[in-house]
């Protein structure tokens, strides 16, 4: 399966990003600080940080990462281990009962294959005057429900990953991965149906 990369662009170095960046960034940290026993004040921090969450009960163990937060919406019973990094340029959708393991990551951000391409120039929408940037290619990403993500694994732009499915330990998801199979591997591919 070839994966689907859109051909959205995006400078990360434009005000708006900036500003969007800066406000996750002191809710992240708030959120990492924040005593485990006290989860009014984290589920509070956790609500305004992600775009969404669909009901409770939800965990998210610190620490946690991720790029904006207004990009990430979650299903109910979402268990999240700690050090989980969230790249959420684009949309990142989880479904119901979806757990992760310690040490995922999960982007929906990608630069070009072509060197020239990745080259820095200046911008005049930078946060900073004179400032170099470059431009990325962003794809979202989408968790069915009752997907278990094992530890270490990393899923990429672009990718579907189907409900019921097991994604195994240390595993490199570069592609769709089908509903109710056990799937690991770098990269990551279907091993069995469940």
């Amino acid at each position: 399966m070839k994966q689907k990369i859109s051909n959205t662009i995006i400078n990360p170095s434009g005000k708006t990003l900036f500003w969007k960046m800066l406000k996750s960034e002191i809710l992240q940290r708030s959120f990492n600080r924040t005593a485990v026993w006290n989860l009014p004040k984290r589920n509070w921090l956790l609500r305004r940080l992600l775009g969404s969450i669909d009901g409770s009960p939800y965990l998210v163990q610190i620490p946690f990462h991720c790029s904006f937060g207004c990009n990430i919406h979650v299903g109910k019973n979402f268990f999240s281990n700690n050090n989980c990094v969230m790249m959420d340029y684009a949309e990142i959708r989880i479904g119901d009962n979806v757990m992760l393991a310690p040490n995922v990551t999960i982007t929906t951000v990608n630069h070009s294959l072509d060197p020239t391409e990745r080259r820095v120039f200046g911008t005049k929408d930078s946060f900073h005057p004179g400032k170099k940037g470059n431009w990325e290619i962003i794809a979202p990403v989408t968790i069915g429900d009752d997907v278990w993500i094992g530890t270490g694994s990393i899923i990429l732009p672009g990718v579907t990953i189907g409900s019921g499915t097991t994604i195994g330990a240390g595993s490199v998801v570069t592609h769709d991965i089908p509903p109710n199979v056990l799937a690991f591997g770098a990269p990551c591919r279907v091993v069995r149906n469940l």
